[in-house]
């Protein structure tokens, strides 16, 4: 049942949170930066909440499996409010960030659409913050992420600084000058979706030869499960470390392999390394920022991604020798980027709800009249 006592948070006041007021957020006063928030990150097979501190270190964290996408969006509801509900039992938690594989708008209230979830103009914000009354910020995960690198990793002392995300597709984002470029509708970073091969390999997305489809962990299985279907000999020792199937080809194992001096995995690697640095020239002509921090699943194979990458980028950007060159750096934080930075974006707007009582919501609120 609801807590009269409860003080409602209204959804208005947490909207509008853009530039200005994360060219704030550096001027907080300490008392608001050490204020613990909770930073949730929903992908495709997980959902991970962890409380964070004001220097970005995380507490306590809590894993479960994400619902299936043909699920309700109540049901992705009720498994964000009882992490947050466990972690806000045991902390002092003042606001919740939410980091959504997924497009958000530019009010960072709805999810407009998510690819692993049934979210389609999802109110997500006004939805979590009824039920949990905590003032909460939805944001794009890649976003988050690239504010957590910015703030706490290998993005920190970069005034302009991009992020690409390499993972089953490539997601991306940028901060500059302090703040998040989200673009005029919300839906800026969507990089991997850049297209380099006219005609190439068709894309989830519709479209054919995006950037993603030549350098993300699906490119990198695609091309070594094409060597075996075409029987080539050059495979077998790959295959064999993968049980003898063309199913057991991930890409965890071909980074693997490749670290054990596997010559198809390494020129496979070699092959997503170097459309990487082409892609990341493309964005160095349109962009020009000083430094690009590369993160997710495959950017784990280190020096053997990003060497063909810095390669591939000299040789390819526009004005080379006559330019200064971004650098192209490993990201920092791994697998917490998003959790983090959602944390730590909702720290902005914890200070307006500080002297707020707060109780334990019962799992019912929502449900109940």
């Amino acid at each position: 049942m609801s807590n009269p006592q409860r003080p409602a948070v209204f959804p208005t006041l947490l909207g509008g949170i853009g530039p200005r007021a994360e060219r704030r957020r550096r001027s907080l006063p300490a008392s608001i930066l050490r204020l613990p928030t909770v930073g949730v990150d929903i992908g495709g097979t997980k959902v991970v909440a962890g409380v964070v501190d004001g220097e970005g270190r995380v507490l306590e964290r809590l894993r479960t499996d994400t619902p299936d996408k043909s699920k309700s969006p109540r049901v992705v509801e009720d498994v964000i409010v009882d992490l947050v509900l466990q972690l806000a039992d045991r902390h002092d938690v003042h606001a919740v960030g939410v980091g959504a594989a997924g497009w958000v708008d530019a009010d960072r209230s709805r999810v407009l659409f998510a690819p692993h979830l049934n979210w389609r103009n999802e109110p997500l914000r006004d939805a979590l913050s009824a039920r949990l009354r905590f003032p909460v910020v939805v944001e794009n995960d890649a976003n988050a992420a690239a504010w957590a690198e910015w703030r706490f990793g290998a993005g920190r002392g970069e005034e302009h600084m991009v992020m690409l995300t390499l993972g089953t597709g490539i997601g991306g984002a940028q901060v500059r000058d302090g703040y998040v470029d989200r673009g005029r509708y919300g839906l800026a970073g969507e990089f991997g979706h850049m297209q380099v091969v006219p005609g190439g390999h068709r894309c989830p997305c519709g479209n054919r030869g995006c950037w993603e489809q030549y350098s993300s962990g699906n490119a990198l299985v695609r091309d070594a499960r094409e060597l075996v279907a075409e029987e080539s000999p050059v495979v077998q020792p790959l295959l064999a470390l993968a049980g003898g199937t063309a199913a057991g080809l991930t890409g965890p194992l071909i980074t693997e392999a490749a670290r054990g001096g596997d010559p198809v995995a390494t020129e496979l690697l070699y092959e997503v390394g170097t459309w990487l640095g082409v892609g990341i020239a493309n964005l160095a002509a349109a962009l020009d920022p000083g430094r690009f921090v590369i993160g997710g699943g495959v950017s784990e194979s280190g020096e053997l991604l990003l060497e063909p990458a810095r390669n591939a980028f000299k040789r390819t950007l526009t004005g080379r020798g006559f330019r200064p060159e971004a650098e192209i750096v490993h990201a920092a934080l791994g697998n917490d980027a998003g959790l983090v930075g959602a944390a730590d974006l909702a720290r902005q707007v914890a200070r307006r709800f500080r002297t707020i009582k707060r109780h334990r919501v019962e799992r019912a609120v929502g449900t109940a009249s």
